[in-house]
């Protein structure tokens, strides 16, 4: 099993900066890919970026050139930094770890562990 606990939410106006962490702890071994991604009410969970243990993050084409994903392997943390906020970026933001390496990082049904979730509001 592996827990993943997120920290880092917050509230801010337009164009400022959060960076979301999620700490990973238990069997971490297995986490071959992790991701963020983000739902807001009565919608599903959007990926927002994933990476590999050993690859390059691939981001969803609404935060491409504002967000940054990063993975401390040794640590077993990934980090989140979010410039550049919108409004639309309002939403709660979950850490998500799959035991599968070759699956999409993009759909939440590819992910068996799951943080408890951060909220981010970004106003206006």
């Amino acid at each position: 099993q592996v827990q993943l606990v997120e920290s880092g939410g917050g509230s801010v106006q337009s164009g400022g900066s959060l960076r979301l962490s999620c700490a990973a702890s238990g069997d971490t071994g297995s986490t071959y890919l992790m991701a963020w991604f983000r739902q807001t009410p009565g919608k599903g969970r959007e990926g927002v970026a994933g990476v590999r243990r050993e690859g390059r993050p691939s981001y969803a084409d609404a935060v491409k050139g504002r967000f940054i994903l990063s993975r401390d392997n040794a640590k077993g943390t990934l980090y989140l930094q979010m410039d550049n906020l919108k409004p639309d970026d309002t939403a709660t933001y979950y850490c998500a770890a799959s035991k599968y390496a070759s699956v999409s990082w993009y759909y939440a049904l590819n992910y068996q562990f799951w943080g408890q979730g951060t909220q981010v509001t970004v106003s206006s």
